[in-house]
């Protein structure tokens, strides 16, 4: 794949709309540890997290508001920390650090425009078979 400085070097990155780009871009950083990587003009803001990215764009005229069935997973290395941060910085907590079978522990919370968010932080090696998972690519 071609190498360029003006896009983040990962393969998915997703692009979440909010009316104050460089607000919610400053609000992302500080709750929840995303790094600024690169800004274009008012309208959007490349974000990074560990080896992820993430675009902050303008929301456009008629779309919809958040909340309608899509999320953002982030992996981190202290979900209950990392809770405490967002929650210092207003992030709204729908559900707290809670250990899983799947050798996740999660927290799930939801930003300044409404976007969901889910932390989590591996805390064990299990099975997939173990909880009802199916291994369909093997790792």
């Amino acid at each position: 794949m071609q190498a360029n400085r003006s896009i983040p070097d990962v393969s998915i990155i997703p692009e979440l709309a909010y009316d104050d780009v460089r607000a919610a871009a400053r609000w992302l950083c500080d709750a929840f540890g995303f790094r600024e990587r690169l800004r274009i003009s008012d309208h959007r803001v490349q974000l990074t997290f560990g080896n992820g990215a993430l675009v902050v764009r303008e929301r456009r005229e008629g779309e919809s508001v958040p909340g309608s069935g899509h999320s953002v997973m982030v992996r981190v290395e202290d979900a209950d920390a990392h809770c405490a941060r967002a929650r210092e910085h207003g992030a709204r907590i729908v559900g707290p650090p809670a250990d899983y079978p799947f050798g996740e522990r999660q927290y799930s919370a939801v930003d300044l425009a409404g976007h969901a968010w889910t932390f989590t932080q591996s805390i064990t090696d299990v099975d997939p078979a173990s909880w009802g998972g199916e291994m369909v690519e093997p790792t």
